[in-house]
C-alpha cells in the first residue's frame, strides 16, 4: 500500500445516490459527472468515474449518443440490452455476458431494451444493468468493443475477473480494458458463501443484488457501495443470494 494514503473504509448507502427518473428510465448514480448535479467532492474513486444502476423500460433506451476517451463496461443483472455503435459492432448483452466498449478517439452508440425473443415477441419487462466507466491509460486510442461469456465461471461463487488491463490477467480470462492499473471482478454468492477482497490502493465494492456482511463494517444491502483506500483483504459473506462487483485500482485520476 502507498505510504502517502490514509487507510479508509467509506460506506455509501444506496439512498445517498442521486437519481435520474424519466418515463422510460430510472437511473441511480454513485458519482457526480458533468452537469448532472455537480458535486466536486464526489467525482470518482480511484479510476472509477461512473457506477450507474439503470432500469430501462421495454421498447425504450438510450438513443445514439457520443463518447470519447473512456472505457465503458456494462453488466446486465436482468433482461437484455441491445448495443449498436458507429464502429459496426452490435450485440445483445444479458446476465453473465461481460461487455466493454473503448470510446477512444470518439464513438457513437445506442443501448436499448428492444431485443426480440426467440418467438419474435418484444420485451415486456425492464432491463436492469450496471454501467461503469474508467479512464484509459492513454487518450485517442482506436475505438473498440469486446464481449465474453463468463456465466459458467460465476457458478463457482468466487471472485471472477470480468474486465482487466492488469498484467496478472493477460491469460485471456477476462475482457481487456485500456488501463493497466484496473480490474473488475464479479461474484454470485449463495447464503453463507464468502469471498476475500483484493488489496490495492483503491477498491470499490458494489452490492448489485441481495445482502452481504462486510468484515469489520457489518450489513450491506442492495445498492450499497464501499470505497476502500489503502486497505483491502476484507471478507464479504452473503446473508442472502447476492451479486457483488469489485474494482481493484492501483492508480487514481490525476488532479
Amino acid at each position: 500500500m502507498s505510504a502517502l494514503l490514509t487507510p479508509r473504509v467509506d460506506v455509501r448507502r444506496a439512498g445517498r445516490r442521486s437519481a435520474t427518473r424519466l418515463s422510460w428510465l430510472d437511473s441511480k448514480h454513485s458519482f457526480s459527472l458533468g452537469t448532472h448535479r455537480p458535486d466536486p467532492a464526489n467525482t470518482h474513486h480511484g479510476l472509477l468515474l461512473v457506477n450507474n444502476e439503470d432500469l430501462v423500460q421495454p421498447g425504450t433506451g438510450f438513443e445514439t449518443h457520443p463518447h470519447r476517451d473512456m472505457e465503458i463496461v456494462t453488466w446486465v443483472l436482468q433482461g437484455s440490452l441491445v448495443h449498436q455503435d458507429s464502429s459496426g459492432h452490435s450485440g445483445v448483452i444479458y446476465p453473465g455476458l461481460a461487455q466493454r466498449m473503448s470510446a477512444g478517439t470518439g464513438i457513437l452508440h445506442s443501448e436499448k431494451n428492444d431485443s426480440y425473443t426467440s418467438t419474435g415477441e418484444r420485451p415486456t419487462d425492464p432491463v436492469h444493468f450496471i454501467q461503469m466507466w474508467v479512464l484509459p491509460d492513454e487518450a485517442d486510442v482506436t475505438p473498440g468493443y469486446e464481449q465474453l461469456e463468463i456465466d459458467g465461471e460465476l457458478l463457482s461463487g468466487g471472485l471472477v475477473t470480468v474486465a482487466s488491463g492488469m498484467d496478472k490477467h493477460k491469460d485471456g480470462t477476462a475482457i481487456r480494458i485500456q488501463n493497466r492499473h484496473a480490474a473488475l471482478y464479479a461474484a454470485r454468492l449463495r447464503p453463507g458463501q464468502q469471498v476475500i477482497l483484493p488489496e490495492a490502493p483503491y477498491l470499490h465494492l458494489f452490492v448489485a443484488r441481495g445482502s452481504v456482511d462486510l468484515e469489520g463494517t457489518g450489513a450491506l444491502n442492495e445498492g450499497d457501495a464501499v470505497r476502500f483506500t489503502a486497505t483491502g483483504g476484507h471478507r464479504v459473506s452473503a446473508t442472502e443470494p447476492a451479486e457483488v462487483l469489485v474494482w481493484e485500482m492501483h492508480a487514481t485520476v490525476a488532479p
